[in-house]
């Protein structure tokens, strides 16, 4: 940290360390949302900005740390469920830093980027907690020049901070070099056998019969069903990223039949609907039906039950979890595509 910073910053009073600490967690915590919502390049500020947050509450960990220890000293309610809080997110930093570097790939087999998602959403409730029974109110003086001042500090800081933490880590040539804007490291491109078989949550895979599987395609002309040989009848390739919010990535060539091959009228339908056999359901805008694919395939041979066998969704441009595995169903609905959860619950 430089003089400047410390200068700027000696006579942080705790309430005002609390709201920056506050708002700097909060920026974290909803660009850490929006990286893993973020599938193409544009979105690559959301992962920047994230980063940048990190360090800031990384930068104001010395003043709280004195605040912590004068709490120490008086019996309050609630003080190991604060203790609590700045382990998990110690940890949450650990861990992020150390996946970005790829200096901690994983710990005790689990994978660096799903441990600091864990500490962070486990985090959340504590925070909201503590906010409510020790809130840092907002004052008038909080936007005098001297505190608009530590703003700009602490905010340039972090963000000097981040670039040059990047920096060391090409110089150096750690593994964190080849991530992608993403934060995910390749894995498995053109070799989908080692690609990993990734699902979302406590999805399961299903066993499926081909012979009896069929594909549910409801349009606006009606409803009509697939089998997997009539899919099979013309079939397209494409070449896209898979890009998995536990953080890795894998270029495949897909082959498959376009979703707007199967849809004989879009009619007034805002959004496409797409469903598992497992229950797993995401609904895109119709905009995005010309670049799905319907993948019965990758890299030359029949996917597999991991990859989604029978059939599977290619999305470019979106992440993992809306790349939908055995889909059974396709429906157009004129409800809008956002209006379902941000990521899905099952």
């Amino acid at each position: 940290m430089s003089f400047t910073t410390l200068g700027a910053m000696r006579s942080v009073r705790p309430r005002r360390t609390n709201l920056a600490l506050l708002i700097a967690l909060a920026i974290a915590f909803a660009t850490g949302i929006g990286a893993v919502a973020s599938g193409t390049s544009s979105g690559r500020w959301v992962v920047l900005t994230h980063g940048g947050a990190g360090v800031a509450v990384a930068l104001l960990s010395p003043w709280k740390s004195r605040i912590i220890r004068r709490g120490l000293k008086r019996e309050r309610r609630g003080r190991w469920a604060s203790l609590a809080l700045a382990a998990i997110v110690s940890f949450a930093l650990f861990t992020g830093i150390g996946y970005a570097s790829g200096l901690i790939m994983s710990i005790g087999g689990v994978p660096g980027m799903w441990l600091h998602v864990a500490s962070a959403l486990a985090a959340a409730p504590i925070i909201i907690w503590h906010v409510a029974a020790r809130p840092a109110r907002p004052r008038k003086t909080d936007m005098s020049r001297r505190a608009l001042l530590r703003t700009g500090v602490l905010t340039a800081s972090a963000a000097g901070i981040y670039v040059a933490s990047n920096a060391i880590v090409q110089v150096a040539g750690l593994p964190g070099q080849d991530r992608r804007f993403s934060g995910s490291y390749e894995t498995g491109s053109f070799d989908p056998e080692s690609m990993p078989n990734t699902i979302w949550l406590n999805d399961k895979r299903p066993d499926v019969d081909p012979d009896s599987w069929r594909l549910h395609v409801v349009d606006r002309a009606g409803e009509y069903e697939l089998s997997l040989e009539e899919l099979g009848a013309d079939q397209k390739q494409v070449r896209a990223t898979l890009d998995c919010t536990s953080g890795w990535y894998a270029t495949q060539d897909w082959t498959g039949v376009p979703v707007r091959t199967v849809i004989r009228s879009t009619g007034d339908a805002r959004s496409l609907r797409v469903t598992s056999l497992t229950g797993y359901w995401v609904r895109f805008p119709v905009a995005d039906l010309p670049h799905l694919l319907l993948a019965t395939g990758v890299g030359g041979a029949p996917l597999s039950p991991g990859h989604g066998f029978p059939l599977r969704l290619v999305a470019p441009g979106r992440r993992g979890y809306w790349w939908i595995k055995w889909v059974r169903r396709i429906e157009l609905e004129t409800t809008p595509w956002w209006w379902q959860p941000p990521f899905p619950l099952t």
